[in-house]
């Protein structure tokens, strides 16, 4: 009776556990989506801020820190997910979890294909399937959930955290044993184009290189587990100085050894270098650690709601966004795309090529942002 007792007291305890929410975590998933639709929908790439791209290779901008933090979140909302799938059998965890992962990949992909026609010879005609791009930023995210909550099930924290390692480091192995680490001549892009051809690879780059390729999802599973390690760090101990500092340090850490690495390793994000999974683990985690102490500790949280609507329906706003940016290339007015009438006509004649086309982006993410506003007067929230 008393082993019964104490392991009912254990299950409830987990329990608790897995079911405390911090709003700082909903709020850093808001700032991330926020970030995402700005930095994917300039008016005009040639004349954006260069803190708001890419870097061209080797390097890292703000603007790289967006999707590995999206990753983040998602291992954050894990930790509070996984509990109920501890209890559950393996065909049920497999059948929940990998349902859930094959609606986020396919509704990815139908995003690429859309909208299923192209313009031939001035009329429309099917877009086939064979020409449509398989992987992508959706198709990255189910498959890096998939695979953490498969390690979580199996391995839990400590699982996470060897499996963490085993991957940045064997996939720095590979880079460096099946290629080399130029645009041309990378294994992500070898690998991808032996199996699926070029014609489903992203071509942004200049050649058929897919920057969210099956190779490089590897290591992008780590940005995943880094997410859900620390929001089940924050959970067990709650919001403490003790747990701030200790999230705080070791975030620096990872920061460092990923400064570190790249010397051997560059920090690249379109090859998720080992060393760049590492150093936006660390970032992610020090701003974390900032976002319970305004947010958790000293209760200031009224700035908070912008990003609460994001962070509500965060899969469906960053379709609507995306889909709507589609709309607007295709929608002819003056005879050009809406899109590049917007800016050419509104934006860039009021206010120059470079603000134009952060206003262009910003006015887009307030529309989506509207969108989720709306969504969340009606009590709307759609859930994958």
């Amino acid at each position: 009776m008393a082993f019964l007792f104490c392991h009912q007291q254990a299950i409830f305890r987990t329990t608790l556990i897995f079911a405390m929410r911090f709003h700082s975590i909903d709020v850093l998933r808001g700032i991330t989506v926020t970030l995402m639709i700005i930095v994917n929908s300039p008016g005009n790439y040639t004349t954006t801020f260069a803190p708001l791209l890419h870097a061209d290779w080797h390097g890292f901008t703000p603007t790289d820190w967006v999707f590995p933090t999206f990753l983040f979140v998602v291992g954050n909302a894990m930790s509070f997910s996984m509990g109920k799938y501890f209890s559950a059998s393996p065909g049920q965890f497999f059948a929940k979890v990998g349902k859930r992962a094959f609606i986020i990949f396919l509704l990815g992909y139908l995003m690429y294909w859309f909208p299923f026609l192209h313009e031939v010879n001035g009329g429309w005609t099917f877009k086939p399937i064979a020409e449509t791009r398989i992987f992508g930023v959706l198709q990255r995210i189910g498959l890096c959930y998939f695979f953490a909550s498969v390690v979580v099930y199996y391995g839990k924290e400590r699982g996470a955290i060897f499996f963490s390692i085993f991957a940045l480091l064997a996939y720095w192995v590979f880079l460096l044993a099946l290629g080399d680490l130029t645009l041309a001549g990378n294994a992500v892009r070898a690998i991808d184009l032996a199996l699926w051809g070029p014609a489903h690879l992203y071509t942004g780059d200049g050649i058929p290189f897919d920057p969210e390729g099956l190779l490089s999802t590897l290591p992008a599973i780590g940005n995943v587990l880094g997410g859900y390690l620390a929001a089940r760090f924050v959970q067990q101990r709650g919001a403490h100085w003790e747990t701030l500092a200790k999230l705080l340090m070791s975030g620096v850490v990872l920061v460092a050894v990923g400064l570190m690495w790249n010397w051997g390793f560059p920090i690249n994000k379109k090859l998720w270098t080992s060393s760049y999974a590492l150093y936006t683990i660390g970032i992610d985690m020090m701003i974390l650690a900032l976002l319970i102490y305004v947010v958790e500790m000293l209760k200031k949280d009224r700035w908070t709601y912008f990003f609460d609507v994001f962070g509500k329906n965060t899969l469906f706003i960053y379709l609507i966004s995306e889909i709507g940016l589609t709309i607007m290339w295709i929608v002819p007015v003056g005879g050009k795309p809406l899109y590049e009438y917007l800016f050419t006509h509104v934006w860039a004649p009021i206010v120059g090529d470079y603000l134009g086309s952060f206003l262009f982006a910003f006015t887009w993410m307030m529309v989506c942002w509207l969108v989720g506003y709306w969504m969340d007067q009606k009590k709307i929230y759609i859930k994958v």
